[in-house]
Formats: C-alpha cells, structure tokens, sequence
C-alpha cells in the first residue's frame, strides 16, 4: 500500500546529536564491517535540505509511481534468479558479481539497519519508504561509480551520496574517514582529493534514488553510467595507484597500521 502522507505527526522530531555520531564513528572505525554505525550516525545528524529534497521526490508524480511500483526495493534487489537472465553487459550483472564478490545481500544491509530499531514503533510514511530506498541502493552506487568496498572506496561512495541527498551522514563519514586514512596510512596520495571528486560526481550525477531501479539493472553498464552522468573515479584510481607504489594494499591497509 503507498503511504498517504510524508511525515507521520507520531514520528519523534529528529534531533541534531553531533557528539553521538562522533561516538558511534569512533566505533565504526574499529570495525569497518560493523554497518549499524552509520544508521545510529545518520539519526543523529539530521538535515532540513535532506528532508526537503524527499518530500518533493516523494510528492511528485514521479516518486508517487515508484513508491507504487517499488514498495520494498531489498527484495527486488536480491532477486538474482531473475537478474541473472538479463543480458551479461547490463548493470543487474554487475550488481550480482559485486554482491557474490563482497559477500553482501541487501536483506543483510537491511538487517543491520533494524538492529537499532528493536523495540521502535515503526512509521509507514513516505519518509520511512524514501530513508529505506536510499538504504537498498547503497552497494549500487559502488557498482555505478566504480568505487570498492576498500577503506577509500567507501568513503568516496558515501561522498557521492552527500552529493546526491546533502545529508550530514554521508558528508560527515566521507570526510571524517577519509582523515582517519590520512591519519593511519602514510602515503603520498589525494585520499581528500578523491573524495572532494565523489562530492561533485554525485551532485552532477542523476540521482539514483529517483530512478526505476528495476529498468535501470536491465541496462547495459556503461550506457547507465553515461544516460546518469556519472564521471570515473580518476582521482580514487590514482589513490590506490599511489598506495601501491608504497608497498600498500589498498584494501587491507588499515589491518596493517596501529589505530
């Protein structure tokens, strides 16, 4: 059933919570895998552009047909029986290469989320179906802009998120982050650089929460990422080169370095 109105008046009004998102960060950053991090951070940084930007997608035709259409992404995304009979080239095969790759499965990312939600009433409004779509296309933005699931990688997606949405959370993850790379590795590479290209790279971009997600896994790769405008990673690529260069695996140099 679409949800009626945007805000339901019951929803508690969020409250900006800097020092606690500061405190989960320094848990994520102990464990990168530990994902329900973000969610405890991104309630406590809640942002006006943020919420205005849903309510007018939310509110247009267009999201209207969506929310019709796509009530509960997650399982939609999961369904690699039917991805896999899309052509080899299209973004579905992609998605599933990267999910079997990472070990990942959206159900996964949607049960981290409710960890922090036990014993929460939950709120079937407009927001909750918005917060839980931007939710299900974030291992999509990975396989959309060619950034990794590397401690770089990740910071330079959420980056491209804040872009997108102009939240707090992926604004301050992505900077926050990329300092603590800065402060733990030592090598002559534009960490801030690739995520200051992530920030312009989603704001340019189309914004993907506003697309048919099922028609967009249908098209071929590259012709997705060219119809939505979204640049390569040129400066992520030349992080990881420069990493490299100094002895450096980029998706394991953070096990390597004192915290």
């Amino acid at each position: 059933m679409t949800p009626t109105i945007f805000l339901d008046p019951r929803r508690p009004k969020a409250r900006f919570r800097p020092l606690k998102a500061l405190a989960h960060f320094r848990i994520l950053i102990k464990d990168k895998e530990d994902t329900e991090q973000v969610f405890h951070i991104g309630e406590a940084l809640p942002s006006k552009e943020f919420l205005a930007r849903a309510r007018r997608f939310c509110e247009s035709p267009k999201g209207q047909a969506l929310m019709a259409r796509e009530p509960l992404l997650a399982p939609l995304m999961d369904a690699h029986d039917t991805h896999s009979k899309l052509p080899a080239d299209s973004v579905a095969h992609a998605y599933m290469a990267f999910m079997k790759r990472e070990g990942l499965s959206a159900a996964g990312l949607v049960a981290e989320s409710e960890k922090m939600n036990v014993g929460r009433p939950r709120y079937d409004d407009q927001m909750q179906w918005y917060g839980e779509r931007l939710r299900d296309v974030h291992d999509l933005v990975h396989v959309l802009t060619g950034y990794g699931r590397d401690a770089l990688g990740e910071q330079c997606a959420l980056g491209f998120s804040y872009g997108q949405d102009r939240g707090w959370m992926p604004w301050f993850l992505s900077w926050a982050g990329a300092l603590e790379i800065k402060r733990r590795v030592k090598a002559d590479a534009p960490v801030l650089a690739a995520v200051r290209q992530s920030h312009k790279s989603g704001k340019l971009a189309q914004r993907l929460v506003e697309q048919d997600i099922m028609a967009l896994l249908a098209e071929p790769l590259e012709a997705a990422r060219k119809r939505m405008g979204i640049s390569e990673p040129t400066v992520y690529r030349q992080a990881h080169a420069a990493f490299r260069s100094s002895g450096i695996d980029p998706y394991d140099f953070l096990a390597a370095v004192p915290a």
